[in-house]
């Protein structure tokens, strides 16, 4: 057997315990969704939303990338982040980091990693920004966890900063934003940060929706 038909075996096999424990489980699931909450987390195997989080499918609308990052030109983000705000309203958005994250760590070193430096790059500005607090840091584990938790509470503040965000929060007061970070040793989630909408935020990154420039 190859590796990957397990795969498809073990599905046969939740399945099967799905409707045996509930027979109209996936009449249900085949409906709209309604999630309260967007994930933004990163794209580490050991780090499963609906799992940690204990949730079922359908709870939490998902998106992962290496770091859980929020960048600004990145549209397959920011289409999902629309979609969760505009059409699923979402009362809740949540990105998520983990303590010894392999891309957080990459962005500590100068070793070149291909394509993905443009990536590590925006991580790498995390660490300029909060250089003098990372580098109290007694070694390397320790400065890549405190790297892991600045770079988490900037990429809320980078949500914050998105005219998709403004605008929700300027209509209906929501979505609140959160801050978590997760620990492999442990499996316990760790609250950094939550904002709302009346977070003040440095006036140049605010958008007035009353006006609009024509380019």
């Amino acid at each position: 057997m190859e590796i990957y038909e397990k795969l498809l075996l073990e599905n046969k096999a939740w399945a099967a315990d799905k409707l045996s424990t509930d027979p109209k489980y996936f009449i249900r699931q085949s409906g709209e969704q309604h999630p309260d909450y967007f994930w933004i987390g990163c794209s580490d195997s050991r780090v499963p939303a609906n799992e940690v989080t204990n949730t079922s499918p359908g709870e939490i609308f998902v998106h992962r990338n290496v770091a859980n990052l929020v960048v600004h030109t990145d549209l397959n983000l920011l289409s999902v982040l629309q979609f969760a705000v505009e059409v699923l309203q979402v009362k809740h958005i949540i990105v998520c980091g983990h303590y010894g994250c392999g891309g957080v760590k990459s962005a500590l070193d100068q070793f070149s990693h291909g394509l993905l430096n443009k990536w590590l790059r925006n991580i790498k500005d995390v660490y300029r920004i909060h250089r003098d607090e990372i580098d109290k840091q007694p070694n390397l584990e320790l400065k890549t966890n405190k790297l892991v938790e600045f770079n988490v509470m900037e990429q809320v503040m980078n949500l914050a900063k998105t005219s998709i965000v403004q605008y929700a929060w300027e209509k209906k007061k929501s979505p609140v934003l959160h801050g978590w970070v997760y620990h492999l040793d442990d499996g316990i989630l760790r609250d950094l940060i939550k904002i709302d909408h009346t977070y003040q935020m440095d006036e140049m990154y605010k958008f007035d929706f009353s006006k609009q420039e024509e380019i």
